[in-house]
C-alpha cells in the first residue's frame, strides 16, 4: 500500500520545493552586488539610453575597403567645333549645370565685323568636374573645355579578398560608409566584378551601384563595406555597443523592471557579430531593456550613486535590509534588533554550525505560508496513502 503512493509522495516534492525556495531566496543572490543605482542626474550625465532586445534577421558581413568612382558612361564634354577664343563663361569647376544651357560664349576667327560667336552648351546635366577654359583663351576643336559629371548615381568599388568573392553575387547588397559623411549610410548592389585581380593585393574590386540623390558622394572619396553574405531569422540581437568585457566574460546591463534607473549586470553569451549587431545566443530575452550608449561607464560606476536597500524601500513603501532582501516583521518593528542582526550575521552563521545557537533570521510572513501550504500539501498525500479505501485492490 505504501509503495503504491510513494510515487505520488516523490512526485510533490519537487513542487514541495518550488513554491518554497523562491520565497526563502529573497533577492536574487548577487544582484545587490551587480546592481548599479543611479540618480536622475547620473542617467543625464552619462547619456544613458537603452534598446529593446529583439528577434532580428541577423546578417553576416564582410569587411572591405574602397572608393567611390563616377560611372564612366555619365560623363560628358564640352567642346568647340571652330576655332576661336573665349570671350563668356558662366560655368566652372563644382558647379551644377542643366542639359541643354549655355555655359559659355565663342568668338570664331572666320572674318566678320564682329567676328561671329557661337555659343556653347552643356551636354548634359551634372557637376562641372573638370574646366580647361579661361576667358579671352584660344580654342581649337581638338580641346576639351569642360567636364560634365552626371552624379545622381555613382560607382563603390571595393576592394573584396579573393576568398571572398565566390561567395557574392550580382544583387548581393552592402552598407557603406564614407569617412567624408560619417553620420550618413548608403546601400549599395553589386553589379559585378572587375576583369582581372589585383596579384599584389589579393584582391578583386566589387562594383555596387548606389544611388546619390543628394550628390553628396564624390569620385575619389574613401569608402567603407559591409558586404552582407548571409541572413539569419529569428536571432536575438543586441547594439554592438551594448556588449562589454573581456572575450571570455561577456556581460550586458539591463535596465531593472522594477525599480527606476537602476541597471542590472547580466551576463551573456555572445555569438556572432556584424557592423551593427551582435548575437546573444544566451542570458537575454526579448523585451529586455538593454543600455546601449553609456554601457562602458557603467562597467565603472560601482554601485551607483543610490544604495539597492533606498532603492526598493522607495518602491515598495517598507523598509528591506542592506542586501535588499525583505525584512522580517519583527525586524521592522525593532530597527535597531535588525540592525545589529545584519551586522552579526557573519558570526551567527559561525555558531550556527556548532549547534550553541540558532542565529537565523526570522522567516517572512511569505515564506511561513509557503511552508505551511506545502507542509499540508504532504501531509494530506500521507493520509490518502494509509486511508483504508487506499489499501483496497
Amino acid at each position: 500500500m505504501i509503495r503504491r503512493f510513494l510515487p505520488s509522495i516523490f512526485t510533490a516534492l519537487p513542487a514541495f520545493f518550488l513554491v518554497s525556495l523562491p520565497a526563502l531566496a529573497g533577492t536574487p543572490p548577487g544582484k545587490a552586488a551587480n546592481t548599479v543605482i543611479l540618480s536622475e542626474q547620473g542617467v543625464r550625465n552619462l547619456r544613458i539610453e537603452t534598446v529593446e532586445a529583439q528577434e532580428h534577421d541577423f546578417e553576416l558581413t564582410a569587411l572591405a575597403l574602397g572608393r567611390i568612382e563616377a560611372i564612366p558612361g555619365n560623363r560628358a564634354v564640352v567642346s568647340s567645333r571652330v576655332s576661336g577664343r573665349i570671350v563668356n563663361l558662366s560655368a566652372s569647376v563644382g558647379d551644377i549645370v542643366q542639359a541643354d544651357k549655355v555655359i559659355a560664349t565663342l568668338e570664331s576667327r572666320q572674318p566678320g565685323n564682329p567676328p561671329p560667336r557661337v555659343p556653347l552648351s552643356a551636354p548634359r546635366g551634372g557637376l562641372v568636374t573638370e574646366s580647361q577654359a579661361r576667358i579671352g583663351e584660344p580654342v581649337e576643336p581638338d580641346k576639351v573645355l569642360l567636364e560634365i559629371t552626371d552624379l545622381g548615381e555613382v560607382h563603390a568599388v571595393a576592394c573584396v579578398p579573393e576568398h571572398l568573392a565566390g561567395k557574392m553575387k550580382p544583387g548581393t547588397k552592402a552598407r557603406i560608409r564614407v569617412a567624408a559623411l560619417p553620420e550618413e549610410a548608403f546601400e549599395g548592389e553589386l553589379l559585378r566584378f572587375a576583369t582581372a585581380a589585383d596579384r599584389d593585393t589579393g584582391t578583386l574590386d566589387a562594383i555596387f551601384r548606389l544611388p546619390n540623390p543628394g550628390l553628396t558622394l564624390r569620385p575619389g572619396m574613401r569608402a567603407e563595406f559591409s558586404i552582407v553574405l548571409s541572413r539569419r531569422a529569428n536571432v536575438i540581437s543586441v547594439p554592438r555597443a551594448a556588449l562589454q568585457g573581456d572575450p571570455a566574460e561577456r556581460f550586458v546591463y539591463v535596465a531593472d523592471y522594477e525599480l527606476p534607473n537602476a541597471f542590472v549586470k547580466t551576463p551573456v553569451i555572445a555569438g556572432e557579430s556584424n557592423d551593427r549587431l551582435v548575437e546573444i545566443k544566451e542570458g537575454l530575452f526579448p523585451g529586455d531593456q538593454v543600455v546601449t550608449r553609456g554601457a562602458y561607464s557603467l562597467a565603472f560606476a560601482g554601485k551607483g550613486s543610490v544604495s539597492l536597500k533606498e532603492a526598493l524601500d522607495a518602491a515598495h513603501g517598507h523598509e528591506h535590509n542592506e542586501d535588499g532582501s525583505e525584512k522580517s516583521a519583527t525586524n521592522q518593528a525593532n530597527p535597531a534588533h535588525a540592525g545589529h542582526d545584519h551586522e552579526d550575521h557573519d558570526h551567527d552563521h559561525d555558531h550556527h554550525h556548532d549547534g550553541k545557537h540558532g542565529g537565523e533570521r526570522p522567516l517572512s510572513t511569505l515564506t511561513l505560508f509557503s511552508l505551511a501550504a506545502n507542509g499540508l500539501l504532504l501531509l494530506l498525500l500521507a493520509a490518502k496513502a494509509f486511508s483504508p479505501s487506499a489499501s483496497t485492490p
